[in-house]
């Protein structure tokens, strides 16, 4: 810890001696009083340095303030321009994927029922090649019996006929 005679003793700055001065002896002397001064005003000097700059960077901020707010603001303007760009877009895409939609909730019965009708039609078919196969073996059999018919009936016709012949002889 210090003491007062060392606090006395050590130097000071001007404004310091000033008080101690004042409190300790009630004369200032000139010089004292040139220290003060000089003192004051290099106070008076740094206050106004440190102000003077202190509006110098609230200045610079201002303008940084003043640069990001247009930015900020730019875009924005630059953001709603693009939603306007895309927002009709989004529109008819988003009018045309519901319309493929509901024709797909319509194709999809429609193609249940292609499909039915198609294996009704292949088995429709098939009975039809069935019955036509059939028809043909009959229609076969009854040309082969109708030949057979008409080669027994020309040949009881020529026994006939041979008979008829050899009695009119």
């Amino acid at each position: 810890m210090t003491t007062t005679r060392q606090m006395l003793e050590q130097p000071q700055s001007p404004f310091i001696q000033r008080t101690i001065s004042i409190n300790g002896s009630p004369m200032v002397d000139d010089r004292e009083e040139e220290l003060s001064r000089s003192a004051l005003a290099l106070y008076k000097e740094k206050e106004d340095e440190i102000e003077r700059r202190k509006m110098e960077v609230r200045d610079r901020v201002q303008k940084k303030l003043g640069l990001a707010e247009e930015a900020t603001r730019r875009l924005a303007e630059i953001r709603e321009e693009l939603e306007a760009l895309t927002d009709p877009m989004r529109k008819e895409v988003s009018a045309i994927r519901k319309r493929v939609d509901a024709i797909n909730r319509e194709l999809k019965p429609l193609g249940q029922s292609c499909q039915r009708k198609e294996r009704e039609f292949k088995e429709a078919l098939e009975a039809y090649n069935e019955k036509n196969k059939e028809k043909a073996m009959y229609i076969s059999k009854l040309v082969e019996l109708v030949t057979e018919s008409e080669k027994l009936r020309m040949t009881k016709l020529d026994e006939l006929s041979k008979g008829i012949d050899v009695s009119l002889r």
